[in-house]
């Protein structure tokens, strides 16, 4: 009981179980892959020099520098004027729109690519809707190209562009637009001038992420593009099935690895101040712009003016904001369509009665709903991938939970670099992480077993539980935690009866997020399952890749339900987290 009593004294104590769990799967193996990299014991560079010597190693990074930053650059450009619109939105409309937005970021990432290659097909969705009328005589080319890439990488990643710009710009104080108008300005200059810098600490967040994110990017590439569009991944998982040269692919996961991280350390980490980082443009703006001290000339000459139009204007009708206000909303529309409607095509498929997909259906039935559930091997890998996503979550679960708390009462300086070391199964590319996890579990012997399995999903979903449960401790009052102690309550039991039910709310978050984490994930899975594991999204990807079974979409189709239930079970628990205090100020004294 006394080491306890001195562990409870020693908060980083509590984080050593997620680290060990991440330095032996993942952090000894980097080490090791780095060294295969520089040929250890020898030390040279001769790998990289191959590497960036060879012009199709260089065409590849090019290529997948290029991908990354277009679909960036769309996800940007659709997400900012999304997330304006639905932060001006009202309060039960803007609820509405944030779970739509939801909905599609839970839902399986090889769903939606599933959805798309239907969508985009010869004789998918949008050819046969343009070839039945006419209006095309051949089919389209919408699919395996750099078109098809970009569709599918968007609808991935846009809601990841759209939440972190919805977070800044809900906290910006809209009376300084009013204000920037009242002295003259017009709506546009003002949300040009005031708004849009404000908000760049999300433009930066959901770049970045979208960014690095889109470099690992595998599974859609692959399915939605041709050999033309083959990105570092495909060559580094190209690599691994068929010549295992471990230097080769040590050398490209190192440099697909320092490209991303390059790209976090150079342009910031996607976390921060708001102020600082609104300040930031501000400072350089001058230098940055070499045309902003002619606009401020210009500005200066204009002012009387704009205060006179300012007078005339002030009173005038809103026709001209009632039809932007239209076409925004039309703006809007259209993105929740796009992002809701691969997943409602692939319900409405799953009850085809056809022999292959179509869209509509010509007759409805359950078929194939029964032939997954009277199939032995999908029903293997579903109940696969339930025994490792339980196990997963409650490992992960219990050591994250552990890891926020002890990171919670270590210093901010400690506390930012060991939440960075937990996080990086989640920020370096997955490609890497599941090179890097197969010579982990090679070392011990657990390549191909369940253990195995479990060890490797963990690590990703420890970083989030320590985010949902940091996020969670970040509102904690630790004077109830003092006011416990202060009655001779150890630390053992203070955590168990009083910190624990206030947080349980976050706990609950993160162990869903574990779970979704778990059951979803597909290249680390094809990388350490050695094909003696078959979890249900890697049957589903070995089908998508050997042949066209519409049972792919009965499966698909319960995959893209099961967010409405995480939903539910998240409202809950904050609804119950809602009441509890009120339930409590109401009973009598």
């Amino acid at each position: 009981m006394e080491v306890i009593q001195k562990i409870g004294r020693m908060p980083i104590a509590l984080v050593v179980p997620a680290l060990a769990v991440l330095l032996s799967v993942l952090g000894v193996p980097l080490l090791q892959l780095f060294l295969d990299s520089l040929n250890a014991p020898a030390f040279s560079l001769a790998n990289y020099q191959a590497f960036f010597s060879r012009s199709a190693g260089m065409s590849v990074l090019l290529q997948t520098i290029e991908i990354s930053l277009v679909a960036t650059g769309m996800c940007l450009i659709i997400g900012y004027p999304t997330a304006y619109l639905i932060t001006n939105a009202s309060g039960r409309l803007r609820t509405v729109l944030i779970v739509l937005i939801v909905l599609p970021w839970l839902t399986s990432a090889l769903v939606r690519t599933y959805a798309w290659t239907v969508i985009l097909g010869d004789r998918g969705l949008i050819n046969n809707l343009l070839l039945y009328p006419g209006v095309i005589a051949n089919p389209l080319p919408l699919i395996y190209n750099r078109f098809g890439v970009y569709i599918g990488m968007v609808h991935i990643m846009l809601p990841v562009m759209i939440l972190p710009l919805l977070s800044v710009m809900h906290g910006i104080d809209k009376s300084l637009m009013e204000a920037g108008r009242s002295m003259g300005a017009r709506p546009l200059v003002a949300f040009w001038r005031i708004f849009v810098p404000l908000s760049l600490p999300g433009v930066r967040s959901g770049s970045l992420l979208v960014f690095v994110v889109c470099l690992g990017f595998y599974i859609t590439p692959q399915a939605l593009g041709g050999l033309r569009e083959t990105m570092l991944s495909t060559y580094i998982a190209a690599q691994f099935r068929n010549a295992f040269n471990l230097p080769v692919i040590a050398t490209s996961a190192f440099v697909l690895l320092a490209l991303a991280m390059a790209v976090l350390f150079l342009f910031g980490l996607p976390f921060g101040s708001q102020r600082s980082a609104v300040q930031s443009p501000r400072k350089g703006s001058g230098r940055l712009n070499p045309l902003s001290k002619i606009a401020d000339v210009y500005n200066e000459a204009s002012s009387g003016r704009r205060s006179t139009r300012w007078k005339t204007e002030l009173y005038q009708s809103g026709q001209s904001s009632s039809w932007l206000s239209l076409i925004g909303a039309l703006f809007v529309v259209l993105v929740m369509v796009f992002l809701q409607f691969p997943g409602l095509v692939i319900v409405v498929m799953s009850f085809s009665d056809g022999a292959f997909l179509e869209f509509p259906p010509s007759a409805f039935s359950l078929k194939w709903y029964r032939a997954f559930f009277g199939d032995p091997v999908w029903i293997g890998a579903f109940w696969t991938s339930i025994q490792v996503g339980v196990a997963v979550t409650i490992l992960s679960t219990v050591i994250g939970t552990l890891a926020a708390y002890g990171l919670s009462r270590v210093s901010p300086g400690l506390r930012n670099i060991l939440t960075m070391v937990i996080l990086t199964p989640i920020i370096a590319p997955v490609i890497v992480v599941g090179v890097a996890c197969y010579l982990g579990l090679i070392n011990f012997g657990l390549v191909g077993s369940t253990t195995g399995l479990v060890l490797a999903h963990s690590i990703g979903a420890t970083a989030y539980v320590v985010v949902t449960v940091s996020a969670t401790l970040a509102n904690f009052d630790w004077q109830f935690e003092r006011a416990a102690k202060s009655m001779r309550a150890g630390p053992v039991r203070t955590f168990i009866r009083v910190t624990l039910p206030l947080i349980r709310p976050g706990i609950i978050g993160g162990a869903l997020f574990a779970f979704i984490a778990s059951f979803d994930e597909v290249v680390v899975t094809s990388l350490v399952s050695g094909f003696a594991l078959f979890t249900l999204p890697l049957k589903m990807w070995e089908n998508m890749n050997q042949q066209i079974d519409p049972t792919i979409a009965a499966v698909g189709s319960l995959l893209t339900l099961m967010p409405l239930i995480w939903l539910i079970l998240l409202y809950l628990t904050w609804w119950r987290a809602r009441l509890a205090p009120q339930k409590t100020s109401s009973m009598p004294a």
